[in-house]
């Protein structure tokens, strides 16, 4: 019986991105020899590269010794990895009790529609990541979105697109057209 599947090696899997591995070389000799220390390793991979690249998991895993598939765990069990890059603005609307019942759906509904993606991708251009999250520790100002670490709120459904707007002109206006 012939199989219409394609399977890819653990390898293949972990090896098909073409990252410099040499940028995270002082992280790892830093702690080397100390499994202990895996997530404060992936925190500084991740500010490194933006997001976690399958290679490097697999080459954290070789220099601490453990299955990539120990590794992989650790980075998709807590929600602040990312094991995809996210654009030049990472948006984060928060879905807490007090931004919700402020209107933080309405508030998503319209950032999706300006920026035509669904929640946790990123737009075409590679300007944009939308992520919702539990809280954003600001409920004095819900509803609340965080945009590069920076808070904008409270919110309304035409401010949240105007900010977006303010930030697409000045991508424009730096640069060009955005890629």
């Amino acid at each position: 019986m012939n199989c219409c599947c394609q399977y890819k090696s653990r390898e293949e899997i972990f090896s098909q991105d073409n990252i410099d591995l040499g940028l995270i070389k002082a992280v790892l000799e830093k702690y080397r020899g100390d499994k202990g220390n895996l997530i404060t390793v992936l925190q500084e991979a991740q500010e490194v590269y933006g997001y976690l690249p399958l290679s490097v998991l697999k080459h954290i895993a070789d220099v601490f010794e453990l299955k990539p598939a120990q590794v992989y765990g650790v980075a998709t069990f807590y929600t602040q990895f990312r094991l995809t890059p996210v654009g030049k603005y990472l948006i984060l609307l928060c879905q807490g009790t007090a931004c919700h019942v402020n209107g933080s759906e309405r508030i998503e509904t319209v950032l999706l529609e300006e920026l035509k993606i669904k929640p946790g991708e990123t737009t075409a251009d590679g300007l944009f990541t939308l992520s919702n999250v539990a809280c954003l520790g600001c409920c004095s100002l819900a509803p609340v979105m965080m945009i590069n670490g920076q808070a904008y709120g409270p919110l309304t459904t035409d401010r949240a697109v105007k900010i977006i707007k303010d930030l697409k002109a000045r991508e424009i206006s730096e640069g060009g057209e955005p890629a």
